[in-house]
């Protein structure tokens, strides 16, 4: 759960709250995308989808931006949706309510399934999976944030995963990628929003820990210390921020990366003649960047394309991310020691349920996931 509680909004909301957001090319049928929206943190076996809700991913194709430039992709204006919503849960005494699910493709053609059916609605190009699904986010979370309130590195090895065995619903859609208009690179955002004539986006999320690991803090930022942002930030468009609030999103990652930068006693992002964190504005293109023409792959392949960008080299990998993969090591390494030193691990490497190579991909559902602390 990299993103949950990422906010006043999705606490109040827990049916709205992503979790995470997944973006890889299938491992059993080349040539397709895979796309995983993870809601509801602590979600109980029995639960069901919001009928208020429109679930919803936005893909972009992208370009490469001119040498040098901090966010090395320009978004096109092209736009790729995929709308899913569900019907009203139908119960019957004692056994597990029944629901439908709808999904909308970019040309407006509509496909129905059932939710719970592993074998997902299969048609005109997509493959669709709703239900509870074993969460196969990986983090030792306390020692992260006893991190962030005690200025030193808090990971052991081992680490332990925050509440293992916990539940969340997820969204599994297999899009063909004929579907995306011939696009190779796509920019990929998931989102929660409010269902009717008049939607409101209620979360968005692209990469993990944008939000919670390097928004969330406020101790360290001299511009907007009382500032909870996340809400503000849920709010904008991924792909087009606003300039109402780009300032305050801007001091908030810059005192935060500083103080991730300077956890090994040295600096390895020099900031720039603006005073702005070298990786502040690629943090503030918030999605997952995929190459659809390379194949799946795991744990090298997270934050790889926009890495070698940064370098003026070419990726080698589909980028985007993988269940499997374990980003929390990749994003602190980069945030610590950019990639110069060894790497920071959380001390947790899998999930104790990997997810498999095969649909609807997640492991099945915790029939007795442990109870969230009262505070959460």
């Amino acid at each position: 759960m990299s993103d949950h509680i990422s906010g006043p909004r999705a606490l109040a909301e827990p049916i709205a709250d992503i979790t995470d957001v997944y973006a890889f090319p299938s491992p059993e049928r080349p040539g397709r995308l895979v796309l995983v929206l993870n809601t509801l943190p602590f979600a109980k076996p029995s639960d069901l989808l919001s009928d208020g809700l429109v679930y919803r991913f936005r893909l972009r194709p992208l370009t490469a931006s001119a040498p040098g430039d901090p966010v090395p992709f320009t978004v096109l204006a092209e736009e790729f949706v995929f709308d899913c919503v569900f019907s009203p849960p139908a119960w019957s005494d004692g056994n597990q309510g029944t629901q439908e699910g709808t999904v909308t493709m970019p040309a407006g053609d509509a496909v129905s399934f059932r939710v719970n059916n592993v074998e997902g609605g299969s048609s005109q190009g997509i493959r669709v999976f709703a239900g509870p699904r074993w969460d196969p986010f990986i983090m030792d979370a306390p020692a992260a944030l006893k991190t962030i309130a005690t200025g030193e590195l808090a990971f052991t090895d081992p680490g332990s995963i925050f509440l293992d065995g916990k539940n969340v619903l997820s969204l599994v859609v297999e899009v063909d990628s004929t579907l995306l208009g011939g696009a190779d690179l796509v920019g990929v955002v998931g989102e929660t929003l409010t269902r009717g004539k008049f939607n409101v986006r209620i979360e968005r999320v692209g990469r993990p820990e944008v939000k919670n690991m390097m928004l969330a803090p406020k101790q360290f930022d001299p511009v907007n210390r009382d500032l909870e942002i996340r809400d503000l930030y849920n709010l904008e468009d991924a792909f087009g921020l606003g300039p109402a609030y780009q300032g305050a999103y801007r001091a908030r990652l810059n005192a935060n990366l500083a103080f991730w930068d300077g956890l090994d006693g040295k600096t390895d992002w020099a900031i720039d003649e603006h005073g702005d964190h070298p990786l502040t504005k690629l943090i503030l293109a918030d999605f997952l960047v995929v190459d659809l023409t390379k194949p799946y792959a795991e744990q090298a392949s997270f934050l790889e394309i926009e890495l070698a960008a940064r370098r003026g080299k070419t990726h080698e990998t589909c980028g985007g991310r993988a269940l499997n993969d374990d980003v929390i090591d990749t994003i602190f390494t980069q945030l610590v020691n950019a990639g110069n030193g060894p790497v920071i691990r959380d001390g947790v490497d899998q999930a104790s349920r990997p997810a498999s190579t095969t649909f609807p991909y997640l492991a099945a559902p915790n029939p007795n996931p442990p109870e969230p602390p009262e505070h959460l």
